[in-house]
């Protein structure tokens, strides 16, 4: 396969990129580097540094990479960010995803992978139920709606021009290499602050005080497994939740990386911040039983305190 990724210098898409890279596939990284890195980009790989709001730009790369896959993961991915600035979300979001999609038409791509949002775009899952795919999508943050249009803009895309698409909705994704930007950010925060011997602070669910959101965090590892097999064409879904149907609330995640990392650090409650879910957590049957188990949470928890920990030192 040809394999171009946007957001290929991401937390996410550069793992992608590896991987696609290790199981001999040549690969382009398509990025604008505002909050990816360069050094996170495989050398092997092509690298364009390309926003994908500039639609001339985004054509000239696919026209000279000419890919027979494409991995979307660019993207601005703060549910926080979106609250305040919504025109912003929609327009790298939206208008960035359409320059995308149209150069993959123009370009004949084989299949796009997109990666979406399940921990947002449910809104609110109730006490004792996890998500499914037929769950019907709630967005409550400008960031959720704007993966939803996205989602139903595919649609439109493979009935008049026949585009194929695997849409991947993430819950929390956490790892090594993680930065903090947007809401999983929080357990790359954690861990820098608790190496540091810094404070942390914890956003509250409801109240100041209480023990935070709950979240189902998912594994980098989990994640690439899935894009790896969209692109291969190994998921006959058309929409697949990655998660773990595991709930960790924002208080439990603190006490897991201190224990891994030996230090204790200082909890400061706070409010509740802007565009919150309470609880989210994703139905992950079909994931298991397409590829196999997840990494359990404090599995992968403790790998990442452990790559934070060497980084540090």
């Amino acid at each position: 396969m040809r394999v171009l990724i946007t957001g290929g210098a991401g937390f996410i898409g550069s793992h992608v990129a590896e991987r696609a890279l290790a199981t001999g596939n040549e690969v382009a990284v398509l990025d604008n580097l505002v909050s990816g890195r360069r050094e996170s980009v495989p050398d092997q790989a092509t690298f364009y540094d390309v926003d994908i709001c500039n639609a001339g730009a985004v054509s000239a790369a696919f026209g000279e990479f000419r890919p027979t896959q494409v991995s979307h993961q660019a993207a601005q991915a703060s549910v926080a960010v979106s609250v305040r600035e919504p025109q912003m979300d929609a327009s790298v979001n939206i208008i960035g995803s359409l320059n995308v999609f149209t150069a993959c038409v123009e370009n004949h791509v084989e299949r796009v992978v997109f990666a979406s949002t399940g921990g947002a775009i449910y809104g609110e899952v109730p006490d004792g139920t996890r998500a499914g795919v037929d769950t019907v999508p709630v967005p409550i943050s400008p960031y959720a709606c704007s993966k939803f249009a996205v989602e139903k803009y595919l649609e439109c895309f493979r009935t008049e021009h026949g585009l194929n698409y695997s849409i991947l909705r993430y819950a929390n994704v956490y790892g090594p290499r993680q930065d903090p930007h947007g809401e999983a950010g929080v357990v790359a925060i954690f861990c820098k602050r608790i190496i540091a011997g810094d404070g942390i602070q914890l956003n509250a669910m409801r109240e100041r005080g209480d023990d935070g959101c709950i979240r189902d965090y998912v594994f980098i590892s989990d994640v690439v497994d899935a894009n790896i097999a969209a692109m291969e064409d190994r998921i006959p879904d058309p929409v697949l939740n990655i998660g773990t149907g595991s709930e960790t609330t924002t208080l439990q995640l603190a006490s897991i990386l201190q224990q891994h990392l030996g230090r204790a650090a200082e909890i400061t409650p706070s409010g509740r911040r802007a565009g919150d879910i309470e609880r989210s957590v994703l139905n992950e049957d079909r994931l298991v039983e397409l590829l196999g188990e997840t990494v359990p949470v404090e599995q992968g928890l403790g790998e990442t305190a452990e790559w934070f920990r060497q980084r540090s030192a």
